[in-house]
């Protein structure tokens, strides 16, 4: 039943997309109803998997993060309704998992929080309703910011404009990268500015608690949906996805890579062109990022052990791979912006289409790890967002109790602490 809940939530997602796309505003960024449908659609088939999970699935087939986010009764009417369609999070999210969700309205969320971050000790601080009031305040001054950079520099450097004959025709290869760069990274503080807002709407109304870290300081990043500084400074295509769209990469991985049968890399990005809508540039960056990821893990299994005994050498190694990050990030998500077919080959075909050309060269030269069979499959091959995203997630839900009884609690947080150490 999950998969088909699955089915028919993307589809109708889709038939939105296709709706708002072909028949009302092509190639308009409008705020409409397809937004918080596309985030309805990722709760709606997180839960019905969390669902499946807990109630028809034996406990030793499921993978840590399954076991510990499995919902193990039937939500009600008004539970279910309330998860999706809460006023914190209907305009633009961000997702959060169903048990999060329901320990913060039953009010447990501020409970005995765990002290240690490593899952070492068992010492407890004894808090009560801490403040969001700063972690808010941060946020809205991020807002602030980015919405300021998009409002003034970003309307100065569009993205059209690699693309615009004149330019192509009279500037050298290293402008042209360097204004690539700069160009895509003047698009981002829009998201900065709508994802960080949703975050901080959650914190204000008491939601995103994550806990406390060693020093008994609170973090209220438990549904944050972004890191910037990690994304500006990423040394690796698979760093800058994991700090980027954080949620959705969580969702992507659990109700598509960890259940894939096949070729999980290839069906998460088509998974999330889907998802992202039926612009013909979703699914053209999308694709790209298939053969870019895969070659950044190929380069990076092969090479780079070589370059970290030396700190004066792994500086060096940082340098150029993070100036190769950025350039392979620019370089695949012009068709996300751009949208259309056409000028996405114009901008490739005059780029003569050389990262796809190094991506295959280094797939054929460099080998990449086989998956294992069996119980270990989703451990030695890494999906493109990190295992460590995944093990702080962990962590932080040994903070939540799943029921009202002091056992209960130390058998939940067992089973959460356990699934980091395999």
């Amino acid at each position: 039943l999950s998969r088909y809940c699955f089915v028919f939530a993307l589809g109708y997602l889709t038939v939105c997309q296709i709706t708002r796309v072909y028949i009302f505003d092509y190639g308009q960024y409008s705020a409409d109803f397809s937004g918080p449908m596309m985030i309805i659609t990722q709760k709606i088939t997180s839960l019905a998997f969390e669902i499946h999970d807990g109630m028809f699935r034996k406990n030793e087939d499921l993978t840590p993060s399954q076991r510990c986010l499995a919902v193990r009764r039937m939500p009600s009417l008004l539970e279910y309704l309330s998860y999706n369609c809460n006023f914190m999070g209907i305009l633009a999210g961000p997702l959060c998992s169903y048990k999060d969700y329901i320990t913060f309205i039953e009010g447990r969320s501020y409970q005995l929080q765990q002290s240690e971050a490593n899952g070492k000790e068992d010492t407890k601080y004894e808090q009560t309703d801490p403040s969001p009031n700063i972690a808010v305040a941060q946020k809205l001054l991020i807002c602030g910011l980015s919405l300021l950079f998009h409002m003034t520099i970003t309307k100065t450097l569009p993205v059209e404009y690699n693309i615009d004959e004149n330019f192509r025709a009279t500037a050298s290869w290293p402008v042209r990268f360097f204004y690539l760069y700069v160009s895509l990274m003047a698009a981002r503080p829009k998201y900065y500015f709508a994802w960080t807002l949703a975050d901080a709407i959650n914190n204000a109304a008491g939601f995103g608690f994550r806990g406390y870290d060693k020093n008994g300081v609170t973090r209220w990043d438990l549904i944050s949906n972004l890191r910037i500084q990690q994304i500006e400074f990423s040394t690796s295509f698979k760093m800058f996805l994991d700090n980027w769209n954080i949620q959705t990469a969580l969702w992507l991985k659990r109700v598509c890579y960890e259940r894939a049968t096949f070729s999980p890399t290839i069906q998460t990005f088509i998974l999330s062109a889907i998802w992202h809508g039926v612009y013909p540039g979703y699914y053209l960056t999308f694709l790209t990022g298939v053969l870019m990821t895969l070659a950044a893990r190929a380069i990076r299994n092969n090479i780079r052990h070589y370059f970290v005994e030396s700190p004066a050498v792994k500086l060096c190694y940082d340098i150029v791979t993070w100036m190769a990050t950025q350039a392979a990030i620019s370089y695949t998500v012009v068709p996300f912006v751009l949208l259309s077919v056409k000028p996405s080959f114009t901008f490739y075909s005059s780029c003569y289409f050389c990262l796809h050309i190094a991506s295959i060269l280094v797939l054929l030269v460099f080998p990449l790890k086989r998956t294992q069979k069996g119980s270990k499959k989703h451990e030695n091959v890494q999906p493109v967002w990190s295992r460590k995203l995944e093990e702080e997630s962990l962590l932080q839900k040994n903070n939540y109790s799943t029921t009202n009884n002091s056992f209960s609690q130390k058998q939940e947080i067992t089973c959460r602490y356990q699934a980091l150490k395999q």
